[in-house]
């Protein structure tokens, strides 16, 4: 069963990093569906969702799509957010349902072709605030915030769309960081199975080959509809955790 898990976890890793994410949401519907413990989902998650992104993060940089001055602003704000996020535990039944519902919208957007057009600087404020609600959206649900944040970039005109995953590969891991964290200082339980090497390696080959794709070779016309599909996963996974 674990090789399965590990097959899955490959998958979801070669899909999401192909536009900077780190796949979370897709470790986290597959653990959903087969009844983890919850004190071990979100270490699990957050664990390969940092390798993946630091993938990212690195292949994305050496193709020249980081732009700092972008990603700053909204890491400053999300990071303590996404650790006191982290610590929190509530009853989030409805809050899953409605994110979902938010994704599948937003999901629906990327399956429209369109042309990619200058970006606009979004104002020092905006990405403040915006940074913030991520980070604690982030570190409640146990994912890194890309889902979040890559959409916004892209539907707001912030950000070209290998730009954006640019800039959610390394949000994505300092928001990883910053949860796990705030997940271990609170005293909840970090139990990770005895299968999670294997799991961490599958998702770090899936991480290569899908952000070594995307950073070098995919056109920004084929990642929209990608990302259009990551984010349906996502909100598949928010509506499971909405019922489990």
């Amino acid at each position: 069963m674990s090789e399965i898990f590990a097959l899955l976890f490959f998958a979801a890793a070669l899909l999401y990093s192909s536009v900077g994410h780190g796949g979370a949401s897709a470790y986290l519907a597959v653990m959903a569906l087969a009844s983890f413990p919850p004190e071990a989902m979100r270490p699990c998650a957050l664990g390969m969702n940092m390798a993946v992104s630091l993938l990212g993060t690195v292949l994305f940089f050496r193709a020249g799509y980081f732009r700092w001055s972008l990603l700053w602003p909204f890491a400053v704000a999300a990071i303590p957010l996404a650790w006191v996020g982290g610590g929190m535990r509530l009853p989030l039944g409805l809050f899953h349902a409605l994110v979902g519902a938010a994704l599948l919208v937003a999901a629906a957007r990327f399956f429209v072709p369109t042309q990619e057009r200058e970006p606009v600087r979004p104002d020092f404020p905006v990405a403040l605030g915006t940074g913030a609600g991520i980070g604690l959206v982030s570190g409640l649900v146990g994912v890194g915030g890309g889902i979040f944040l890559t959409p916004l970039l892209l539907l707001a005109g912030w950000a070209r769309t290998k730009e954006a995953a640019a800039i959610s590969a390394p949000f994505i891991l300092v928001n990883s960081l910053a949860g796990i964290g705030g997940l271990a200082m609170a005293g909840n339980p970090i139990t990770l199975p005895s299968a999670f090497p294997l799991w961490l390696g599958a998702a770090i080959c899936g991480g290569l080959v899908g952000a070594g794709w995307g950073s070098r070779f995919a056109h920004p016309v084929w990642l929209r509809p990608a990302l259009g599909i990551v984010l349906v996963v996502a909100a598949a996974k928010f509506g499971i955790l909405a019922f489990v």
